[in-house]
């Protein structure tokens, strides 16, 4: 039998491309993609009460929000259809919605009416095509609160005894032990970078 030749280094990197990426493993480029969109606040995998637990969704200023529902087989892609947010789509979470899949496993006609469709592509997320921007209802905006209050919850739970509250304090608390004035190197909390407390375009509507 003719003995094996060991991979060269060109060799190996090609065998580990051929390895399939993992769902976990887009959620991830999802998140880092939705921070890349100028989303301020992302959450991964957490449900609401309609059933509808996103891979990743962020929020951008105006509580404008953009969903990305990760697939990384035909199957699970066509199976996504039958779910009862996508049956009917006004009870769906994000005014933007993509479809992140590995290259050519899904085409733009597949797509559900107003949704966008990225791929990863060689480690970077590209955008095959873009999301109407008004895809969310009232019902939708309803259960985006459902499940930001929901995650909060979460967090609450976590930190007990600590308050959210508390939580959110701990430089004022610091600055007090520290005779009125933040460590070097600390901002004020009114000098922390917040869009979304920006009136002109946090009210704004979608």
């Amino acid at each position: 039998m003719e003995a094996r030749q060991p991979l060269s280094a060109v060799g190996l990197s090609r065998y580990k491309w051929k390895v399939p990426m993992t769902h976990a493993q887009l959620v991830e480029k999802a998140v880092r993609w939705l921070r890349s969109y100028r989303c301020g606040v992302v959450l991964s995998e957490q449900a609401c009460v309609s059933g509808e637990m996103p891979d990743a969704i962020g929020w951008k200023r105006a509580s404008h929000s953009v969903l990305v529902e990760c697939k990384v087989t035909r199957a699970d892609f066509l199976a996504d259809r039958a779910k009862p947010f996508r049956q009917k789509p006004e009870k769906g979470v994000g005014s933007e919605r993509f479809y992140l899949t590995p290259p050519n496993l899904a085409q733009t006609p597949e797509l559900p009416a107003g949704w966008g469709l990225l791929e990863c592509r060689r480690g970077r997320v590209e955008m095959i095509r873009p999301s109407a921007k008004n895809l969310r209802t009232a019902a939708g905006f309803r259960y985006e609160m459902n499940l930001l209050l929901a995650s909060l919850r979460r967090v609450e739970v976590r930190i007990e005894p600590q308050s959210i509250t508390d939580f959110l304090k701990w430089k004022n608390r610091m600055a007090e032990y520290n005779r009125g004035t933040l460590p070097e190197g600390l901002d004020a909390p009114d000098d922390e970078l917040n869009p979304f407390l920006d009136p002109e375009v946090s009210l704004a509507t979608d």
